[in-house]
Order: C-alpha cells, then structure tokens, then sequence
C-alpha cells in the first residue's frame, strides 16, 4: 500500500473546506484505481490534513495531482498556501 499526506496551513474557514471537500473531492478520490481510504483531518488554528491509502503508487500520485487540480479550482481562496506533501510505502500498519 501506498499513501500521501497532505498538510494545509493557513486555511480560511475549515468548516467550508470540509463539506467541498466531502462533497467534491471524496467522489474524485474513490473513482482513483487502488482506492483504500481518504481521511480529511482538522487539526485546528488553521491546520487540514489529509490522508489518502492507496494499492499501489501509481493511485497515491494521482491523488496529489487530482489535489492539485481540486485546490486550485474550487479551494484557492479558503487554502492560501501549497501544502506540505508526504508520501511513500506504507510499511506497518493496523
């Protein structure tokens, strides 16, 4: 398994974020081949995390690029700043 995580700061009005990105991202999410799971966090003082597990790379990837493109569309102005993105093999899990 595969996963990225991708840490937002800055974030405007969590609350917002939160339903787009149940109603629009978590759909984009579960159409990558290899989907396992997709958690978005709030971390509070501005802080969203997300989490997305994936079969294999290849679906880890393309959750950041189809990120990427989702910010960029319809979060710009609630997520001012890029995220802080880490990614790779999951070695342990529960």
């Amino acid at each position: 398994m595969y996963a990225a995580v991708r840490r937002y700061e800055g974030v405007t009005d969590s609350t917002e974020v939160a339903r787009l990105v149940s109603e629009g991202f978590v759909p984009l999410m579960r159409q990558v081949s290899g989907f396992v799971a997709y958690y978005w966090i709030d971390a509070g003082d501005g802080v969203m995390v997300s989490t997305s597990v994936f079969q294999n790379q290849a679906g880890a990837d393309e959750s950041n690029a189809r990120a990427v493109d989702f910010v960029r569309e319809t979060l710009a102005s609630l997520l001012p700043n890029p995220p802080r993105i880490t990614a790779g093999e999951v070695v342990a899990s529960a």
